[in-house]
């Protein structure tokens, strides 16, 4: 992976060492592997970031923080992966993620109502928790593994490719 292209869309890490809601993990952000670009710290932070966006709870944010934090993966990368579930991709990816948990429970999905409201939204989901739950979990994980590999296939695919070019150039100047 280019790690020009990380780079240019990175935010400052002297932004997000000071930023308010990651001051709890205090000196934790002065790691110099929290900020690297490296095929080891950016597979790690697509890991960890996809796993949190997948988890219901509210600041996943501050998941995706502490699980690069723990795995000494890329923060910035990790917290922004987060927001794959934002407000307009939540609702089908949630929905989605309980009809795999309830594949997996082998129980009968809810169908929604024509007129969603909150109070019908939370009195379902205190009734089915359970494969709502179960099911971002296992999305979380397989999207984890997944952004994991996918990223450690890519980046070595691009590093090898950048070497055979520079191996031609060399070769095409030394005719």
């Amino acid at each position: 992976m280019p790690r020009r292209l990380f780079k240019r869309y990175m935010p400052d890490p002297e932004l997000l060492k000071n930023h308010r809601s990651l001051r709890f993990l205090g000196k934790l952000l002065h790691e110099p592997n929290l900020w690297h670009l490296n095929r080891r710290s950016v597979s790690r932070a697509m890991a960890m970031g996809l796993f949190a966006a997948f988890v219901p709870m509210p600041m996943q944010m501050l998941l995706g923080a502490s699980l690069a934090v723990i795995f000494r993966a890329n923060l910035p990368i990790s917290v922004g992966l987060v927001w794959l579930t934002n407000p307009i991709t939540m609702p089908p990816i949630f929905y989605v993620t309980y009809s795999i948990g309830c594949w997996l429970l082998q129980t009968q999905p809810i169908s929604l109502p024509a007129d969603l409201t909150f109070a019908w939204l939370s009195t379902e989901l205190s009734v089915r928790w359970q494969p709502f739950l179960l099911g971002s979990l296992v999305t979380g994980v397989i999207a984890a593994l997944a952004g994991y590999g996918l990223t450690n296939v890519f980046w070595h695919l691009h590093v090898r490719h950048a070497w055979h070019k520079r191996l031609q150039a060399r070769r095409a100047k030394q005719r």
